[in-house]
């Protein structure tokens, strides 16, 4: 195996109708654009849309989730017949067989939104704080995969923290179903260092744990161990600080290379962005600019600073 791991693609499942195909309740779309129109260029696209794969067809019916008993039930609103024994079927296997990276859902659906989704006692919703019957089954199968709603993804910051997470798990898929040796492991630790320790401290020491088991421990107990490890760690939500912690780490390990002034600029513009003046863009684009000799290969090889194509420009907003 190559020591490069690569860019890694990733594979996002997705609600069918984002993409835009006709396949909604009432036979329209909801082509989300960023979907389509800027991440769809660097990501494999699975789309799913349950409804189509249990045969209710475009037109249909509408749902809604019903208390019973037993649980949510998903229900047509105006025949009254209760998908629920299908859905869930339907959901326990395409879980079993989901190999992705992510998955946006719709928003608002009763069989695909993850929050917020209105539980019905009669005429009136009881609680508004529901997941889709599909959504939650593939969730609760899948508890460490990123996922999101086109809606949430409107949002600057859940949807750079979202995109973050699936390259990096691509990365990582990529390196586990390859033929990996110990060396490629250690090289995929140190190259995402920085961006895991920006993200959780304590994943950033345990996924450095189990590499150092790597050559001892049986190869596929350890590829669990640090794909779980890793997945934990990239779940745990980026702050500035832990952000500011690693830009002065990088800024240390340039050291006699920046002369005063140089080096007072830059700690000025990572104590900007701590003050919330300016993106995060702006001191990764400086410390790579200024970075030299061994440095800047470190640097330069840090997934902190490129943890997805630039070309997403997902960094620029002030958080």
């Amino acid at each position: 195996m190559a020591e490069d791991q690569g860019c890694g693609r990733p594979r996002v499942a997705v609600s069918s109708c984002l993409l835009g195909e006709p396949v909604r309740h009432n036979g329209n779309h909801s082509r989300a654009r960023y979907l389509t129109d800027e991440l769809a260029p660097f990501v494999d696209w699975a789309p799913i849309c349950p409804e189509m794969e249990l045969g209710l067809g475009a037109p249909r019916e509408s749902m809604r989730l019903e208390r019973s008993p037993d649980g949510p039930r998903l229900m047509t609103r105006t025949s009254r017949r209760d998908l629920t024994p299908a859905m869930t079927e339907l959901a326990a296997k395409r879980s079993a067989g989901l190999d992705a990276d992510g998955y946006v859902f719709k928003a608002k659906s009763p069989s695909c939104g993850i929050h917020g989704i209105p539980l019905y006692a009669g005429d009136t919703a009881v609680t508004r704080q529901n997941r889709g019957l599909f959504a939650d089954a593939v969730i609760e199968a899948h508890p460490l995969l990123p996922v999101e709603d086109e809606g949430r993804l409107n949002d600057a910051v859940l949807r750079e923290a979202f995109t973050e997470r699936i390259f990096a798990h691509a990365r990582l898929r990529e390196l586990l179903e390859g033929d990996w040796r110990p060396r490629d492991l250690v090289i995929f630790q140190s190259r995402h260092k920085m961006q895991l320790l920006a993200h959780s401290p304590v994943g950033y020491r345990e996924t450095g744990r189990l590499v150092a088991e790597a050559g001892t421990r049986p190869r596929a107990e350890l590829a669990e161990a640090y794909g779980t490890a890793f997945r934990t760690a990239m779940a745990a939500k980026a702050s500035v600080g832990r952000n500011v912690n690693v830009l002065q780490h990088c800024l240390g390990m340039l050291g006699d290379e920046l002369d005063p002034v140089r080096r007072a600029d830059l700690a000025e513009v990572i104590d900007s962005y701590q003050a919330r003046r300016v993106a995060l863009s702006v001191p990764l684009a400086l410390l790579r600019h200024h970075a030299r000799g061994e440095a800047a290969t470190y640097v330069h090889e840090q997934t902190f600073f490129s943890p997805y194509p630039d070309e997403l420009g997902l960094r620029n907003h002030v958080v």
